[in-house]
């Protein structure tokens, strides 16, 4: 700076300039109004402009605005739209987080059923530690149907044929009503299944008649007391629906496993309160844990229960894995009781639409190929692996997504954020804010109006086609004639500079029975962690052994 400004800014600080501009703008548009009658514009512009830095340097809140009146706005409005900025003119199509360019892109082409092939060779670095790629074989098989399903529940009265590919827990109040629409109607179209959520089933989940899985959290919303708790005669009301195709307890998801949470009373609609059976207008709160039971054997018998409630439909629990031993108690129950659950989901924890503490969001939760790895292996290990159908959920969006967690032991796999895609989400991240650009997630009636309903349900039915219709396109070039077919062994990763292994010599898999043999001391224990926590499990506590 030269000295001559350097001393100006000493005597009169520069960035009280704008402001003193303003001053004189405003004065010299009053004079200029007054000699002439015209100007009248310029002087309200300079007061208006003087009056706004007036009131910055009054104002206490803002250290920024203090110091810099009127032009240190211009520091708010960029951080709001920082965002955006990064987004659309900085960031490379792989490098964001959560979700990169070229993931977003990928859901929107195949949602809008438009090209989604790519020229020039792939922009991944393939010789970075990570990379990760199928094996093809010389002998592809030809599949005439991208319709892969698997059935859950099969010794069930009522069992369920699903799709592998289906819309993950999102509850109405989360999502608009114009979201939970569109969603329906592209799984009624689509023939997949579409989770409520915690938030049970509301008036707009009914309205396509599209085929639903019934989350039930800590909150039994949709078959709650009036004291808060477990209510048989609302849970069978509910489950008696035709829609209703699966029974899901929530343990813990993928966003804020251990964490409960609460929606303010005035978030609570009318609409809202009667999907959840709360009063309107008062906090709904749902508790960290459950108040239906307490321990493992508690847990399946509450399995038990509604499944004879709904009348033989399948039923099964959700959880992001936290202590093993507590993953070992259920098991152990299992063995104890002779009850299991029909299926199983693991939400890993770089899953979640939900918003939570950054804590949580960061380092809380078991990630999904670890949670997954640990439930396959250890029902394997125990002979029950034939009767439980494992679904995976955490950050699936792709055909390859969809490989790589069946190669682990998923039967099925769900998406929250990839259809949040479909629907038009940005990734902009208000979420929490009810100010969502694209009406997804805000109950503003103004806003969700941009959703329009009939053509996000077509999209939401593309995306889905066209995923497994990429899905069918990877399993015929492995050779194969089923998703459910891929194996570890199918799965090749750079572990180090020139080092590639297989996902099967990477990762421990067990044989049938091998941890039933372990218990029984017949043979070493498969690994560390079952040697370290599965003498602290209990069937009649999640607390380990003292």
């Amino acid at each position: 700076m030269p000295a001559w400004l350097d001393a100006l800014n000493r005597h009169l600080p520069l960035r009280y300039l704008t402001l003193i501009a303003l001053a004189c703008t405003a004065l010299l548009g009053a004079f200029v109004w007054i000699a002439t009658g015209e100007g009248a514009w310029l002087a309200l512009l300079g007061a208006a402009g003087a009056a706004l830095g007036w009131r910055d340097l009054q104002q206490r809140r803002h250290a920024v605005l203090r110091n810099y009146p009127v032009i240190g706005h211009l520091r708010f409005l960029l951080e709001f739209i920082r965002p955006e900025i990064r987004q659309y003119f900085i960031e490379s199509d792989n490098e964001a987080a959560p979700f990169s360019r070229q993931q977003r892109s990928l859901v929107y082409q195949r949602a809008k059923g438009q090209p989604d092939k790519r020229p020039f060779g792939t922009q991944l670095d393939v010789h970075h530690q990570g990379y990760e790629w199928i094996n093809h074989s010389l002998v592809p098989t030809h599949i005439d149907s991208h319709d892969f399903r698997v059935t859950i529940g099969s010794d069930r009265a009522q069992p369920y044929s699903a799709s592998v590919f289906n819309i993950s827990a999102m509850s109405f109040g989360a999502l608009s009503a114009n979201a939970i629409l569109a969603l329906n109607g592209g799984a009624r179209r689509g023939g997949f299944m579409h989770d409520t959520g915690e938030g049970s089933i509301s008036v707009h989940h009914r309205v396509n008649g599209g085929d639903l899985v019934w989350e039930i959290g800590s909150g039994y919303f949709g078959c709650r007391g009036d004291d808060g708790r477990f209510s048989e005669e609302r849970f069978v009301a509910n489950a008696a629906s035709p829609q209703v195709r699966l029974i899901e307890i929530k343990l813990s998801q993928g966003a804020k496993p251990g964490h409960g949470g609460v929606l303010p009373g005035p978030k609570v609609t009318p609409e809202i309160a009667a999907a959840r059976g709360v009063p309107v207008g008062v906090d709904c709160v749902s508790p960290a844990a459950h108040s239906a039971f307490s321990t493992p054997l508690e847990l399946l018998q509450f399995v038990e229960r509604l499944r004879s409630l709904s009348g033989g439909k399948p039923t099964g629990f959700k959880l992001c894995i936290g202590h093993p031993w507590e993953w070992f108690a259920i098991c152990q129950a299992m063995q104890a009781s002779g009850i299991v659950p029909d299926f199983i989901v693991v939400d890993g924890a770089e899953g979640g639409t939900g918003a939570a503490p950054l804590e949580f969001t960061d380092h809380v939760g078991t990630p999904l190929q670890e949670g997954l790895l640990l439930v396959h292996n250890t029902l394997v290990g125990l002979g029950l692996r034939e009767r439980i159908r494992l679904g995976a959920s955490g950050k699936i969006v792709s055909a390859f997504d969809i490989a790589r967690a069946m190669a682990l032991g998923a039967d099925f796999c769900n998406s929250a954020r990839g259809f949040m895609f479909a629907l038009g989400c940005i990734q902009a991240q208000t979420c929490h804010s009810g100010e969502c650009p694209t009406g997804v997630t805000t109950q503003d009636p103004w806003r969700q109006r941009a959703l329009v309903v009939p053509d996000k349900t077509e999209r939401v039915a593309q995306f889905h086609a066209n995923t497994l219709h990429a899905l069918k396109e990877l399993v015929q070039a492995a050779g194969l004639r089923h998703p459910g077919e891929i194996r570890a062994s199918h799965i090749v990763r750079r572990v180090d500079g020139d080092q590639v292994r297989l996902l099967a010599n990477q990762l421990r898999f067990l044989a049938p029975g091998e941890l039933l043999d372990a218990i029984a001391d017949r043979v070493p224990w498969p690994h560390k962690v079952y040697e370290t926590y599965w003498p602290l499990a209990r069937p009649d506590s999640f607390a380990p052994r003292a």
